[in-house]
Formats: C-alpha cells, sequence, structure tokens
C-alpha cells in the first residue's frame, strides 16, 4: 500500500521566486520516489535591488507578499503537509533582510530562513546529486544563482573542498563583479583540480536547465565543452529582444543567459573538464529531501 504526502519549497533566489511542491511516495520494502507535482517561477529579481542599492526596495517586499499569500492557498489546495523556504543570496546581502523576515512572517504566516552558501551546497548535495558522484570518477559541482556561484570538487564519492563566490548572474549583468573576482573563482578552481587527471562537471541552475533543454540531448547525456562555446556564441549574436522572439527565452532568462554560461564554459576551461552533465536538480529539490530526512530521524 502507498502513503503519498505532499512537501513543499520555496526558494527566495537573487534571480526569481519558486514554489516547488512534491508527492513523496513510500511503497514497502522499496525506494521512496519524490514526484514533482507542481512547479511555480515568479520573476521577482531581488538581486536588482539589493546588489545594487544594498536592500529589498519596497515594491519587491509587496511583490514578495503577494507571491507568499498566493503560494499559501496552493499549497493549502494541494494539501501540503509541510514546507519550508529559504533565502540565499540576495536575502543574505540586503540590509534589511531581516526586516523583510519579519514583515513576511506577519502578513503571509511564512517563515523565511536565510541560509549562507555553504548551506546552499550542502542541501543541494542531497538530492539525486548523489547519484552521479561514483567513487572512480572526480567532478566539479557548479551551481550558478543570481547572486552567486557555489563551487564543489567531489572524488571518491566524498566532498573535497567547497567555495561560494559573489559570482552571479544578477550581480555580472550589473557590472558588480570585477576581475579580482574572476582571477579568485579562476585560481581557486586550478588548484583544486590540478591534482586530477579527468575533471567532469556537474552544472545546477536555470540558466544550464535551459540551454540543456535547447539542446535536446536525451537525459542523462552531457553537454561537451565546444557545444557549450557554440551555444554561447551563437546566443550572444541575437540581441535582447531576439532571444525572446526567436530563441523563446523568458525575459528575465534572455539577460542573465549570457554571463550564466561565461561561468560554465569558464570553469570547464580551468579544469580541464571535457564535458557538464545536468541532473536538473535545485535548492528547492534539496530542501524537499531535507524536510523528508528530517522527519525520518524524529
Amino acid at each position: 500500500m502507498l502513503k503519498i504526502e505532499k512537501y513543499g519549497a520555496i526558494d527566495i533566489g537573487s534571480n526569481a521566486i519558486r514554489l516547488l511542491i512534491v508527492s513523496v511516495i513510500e511503497q514497502e520494502g522499496k525506494d521512496v520516489i519524490f514526484k514533482k507535482t507542481s512547479l511555480i517561477r515568479v520573476p521577482i529579481r531581488l538581486g536588482a535591488d539589493v546588489f545594487v542599492n544594498g536592500k529589498v526596495s519596497e515594491a519587491s517586499y509587496l511583490r514578495m507578499v503577494d507571491s507568499f499569500k498566493a503560494f499559501q492557498l496552493l499549497m493549502k489546495i494541494h494539501n501540503v503537509l509541510i514546507y519550508r523556504a529559504c533565502g540565499t543570496s540576495a536575502m543574505r546581502e540586503a540590509a534589511n533582510g531581516k526586516t523583510i523576515v519579519k514583515k513576511i512572517l506577519k502578513a503571509t504566516g511564512i517563515e523565511i530562513n536565510i541560509i549562507n552558501g555553504n548551506d546552499e551546497a550542502k542541501i543541494i548535495a542531497s538530492t539525486d546529486l548523489k547519484s552521479y558522484l561514483v567513487h572512480d570518477k572526480t567532478f566539479l559541482y557548479v551551481d550558478v544563482g543570481g547572486g552567486s556561484t557555489e563551487l564543489t570538487i567531489y572524488s571518491e564519492g566524498k566532498t573535497v573542498a567547497s567555495r561560494s563566490f559573489k559570482m552571479g548572474t544578477v550581480r555580472l549583468i550589473n557590472n558588480m563583479v570585477n576581475d579580482k573576482i574572476w582571477d579568485q573563482m579562476k585560481v581557486w578552481i586550478k588548484n583544486k583540480t590540478q591534482k586530477y587527471d579527468h575533471i567532469t562537471l556537474l552544472g545546477t541552475g536555470g540558466n544550464i536547465n535551459s540551454t540543456y533543454k535547447y539542446s535536446g540531448k536525451k537525459t542523462g547525456s552531457p553537454l561537451t565543452y565546444s557545444y557549450l562555446v557554440d551555444y554561447f556564441n551563437k546566443v550572444k549574436a541575437f540581441s535582447y529582444d531576439d532571444r525572446i522572439v526567436e530563441l523563446g527565452m523568458n525575459p528575465d532568462r534572455a539577460d542573465v543567459i549570457i554571463p550564466a554560461l561565461k561561468i560554465y564554459i569558464f570553469s570547464m576551461k580551468w579544469s580541464g573538464a571535457e564535458c557538464v552533465y545536468v541532473p536538473k536538480i535545485g535548492l528547492s529539490d534539496g530542501i524537499i529531501r531535507s524536510l523528508y530526512n528530517e522527519k525520518l530521524n524524529t
């Protein structure tokens, strides 16, 4: 007999806010199934406020309130048993971040947990990412967000090194990443990967997911370095408007995809990786797994 419960995860990113609802299906004697039931993405670009002006604007706060009220209703309709909301780079750096958290809680009943970059990487690592971490390979995991990029080296199935860089797509389109940060990332990747003969990239984030979908690759097949470079050059040749009309991109994807691809390409170049696997997972998936694991351990 099946036991089915629904869990919710709210990812408050620098580029967008997402609500993921997952059906957690338990079967006696078998592995639990995590089936995505609904994903709602709201393009509230908090990073455009925080990284430029240092705080969440009143307009963005009001949009957050409306979004969270809608999320509450959607979770109620879906009979969500338990949920968690996590804020990342923009919420971490907002001077009024803690005030926003209190106001959101009062206005919507949703409590926001502001997490750091290392916690973000750990939460994502608790997902199906583990299935890629075979013991005879070394991986450079690259998660590109709007405000930061999380890098982790996995070798022999274990975490070797991890670091978060203030290198995000929203920062980049606002010209807020200097050459020093690029150099720091380059040195870190080269130093941490030089002792390994072969590196494979694992890429997560909305932009690499969009790139993978466009490629038409069969699920589980990697993208090559040359494909990413060619795709980067192709997208860059289009204007912002033409990316929306001709390539079918969302308006809030059409500008950030260029800097995102740049990060993935340079990460491959500096590590010597020839291909990148795209698990199509993110923080929301990790939140769901964390909630389930916590329930098992109580």
